[in-house]
């Protein structure tokens, strides 16, 4: 039996409500908003049973979100960043950030190359009309740059980002995990 697939995920991170409204609309209060030059940063706790607090860099000019899950005990499996891509837009004039999700992720392990995942939720997707084909291009496009980059910088993803986004992208004093 195919499970029909989901349509975008669509987030809304409204700094001066200090809120994130996640994909299914439960809106989480938000510890952290910080404007970079780059994009975005969110830190803001978690009700979810593996993980307990989440941190996100959205970064429109790379089509990435930068996702660091603190992990409940028990469920943490050497993952240090997740990448979600898609389109991650600059403010709206109400300081609300949006972002919708193109179904392509990338995993980093440490020590090991950066992983692409749910390719086949993308195929999926098009299939159903979710994406159209310029969507669909410019998520794989995004992908391979991140694939690419990472494995160019000896698979450190942190460096890269560092290095496309123009400067740091990340806080160094991010909560430890």
């Amino acid at each position: 039996m195919t499970v029909a697939p989901h349509p975008p995920k669509r987030e809304i991170f409204d700094v001066p409500a200090m809120t994130n409204t996640d994909n299914k609309g439960f809106v989480r209060p938000v510890e952290r908003y910080e404007v970079t030059d780059h994009g975005l940063y969110m830190s803001r706790p978690a009700d979810h049973p593996r993980f307990f607090h989440l941190e996100s860099w959205l970064l429109p000019d790379l089509g990435l979100r930068a996702n660091i899950f603190h992990f409940t005990a028990g469920h943490h499996d050497g993952q240090r960043l997740y990448l979600d891509v898609g389109r991650f837009g600059w403010p709206d004039g109400d300081g609300r950030w949006h972002a919708e999700d193109w179904y392509l992720d990338l995993v980093d392990v440490p020590g090991l190359s950066l992983e692409l995942i749910d390719v086949d939720e993308l195929f999926e997707a098009h299939s159903a009309g979710l994406l159209d084909t310029a969507q669909c291009e410019e998520a794989v496009a995004i992908a391979t740059r991140a694939l690419v980059g990472a494995a160019e910088h000896g698979h450190d993803v942190q460096g890269w980002l560092d290095d496309a986004a123009g400067g740091p992208v990340f806080f160094r004093d991010h909560r430890a995990s």
